[in-house]
């Protein structure tokens, strides 16, 4: 049993989920950077994985061999969009 790092609902999955599963609450793609053991936002390309290829889009479905699904519960990743707007905000002059 795994938490989606997406929606935070419980998964059942084996160690390694296939590139085509996802989410049965949030339907976001489970085989992705995100959802990883490896994931790191402060490391070299975002990946402990030292031999992992780089991955342009961490939220969506790759390849990576290295996947190991992350049993840490973590804090729900937002959307890039939604983060990059929350961003801009900050710096929005007011009238």
């Amino acid at each position: 049993m795994f938490k989606c790092a997406f929606c935070q609902g419980e998964v059942t999955v084996s160690e390694r989920p296939g590139r085509r599963d996802v989410c049965p609450h949030c339907g976001r793609d489970l085989h992705c950077c995100y959802q990883c053991h490896f994931y790191d936002k402060d490391a070299h390309h975002e990946c402990r994985e030292p031999q992992a290829d780089w991955v342009k889009e961490k939220d969506a479905a790759n390849f990576c061999d290295y996947f190991r699904f992350d049993p840490r519960v973590r804090v729900k990743v937002e959307d890039t969009d939604a983060a990059k707007a929350k961003f801009e905000n900050l710096f929005k002059k007011t009238k």
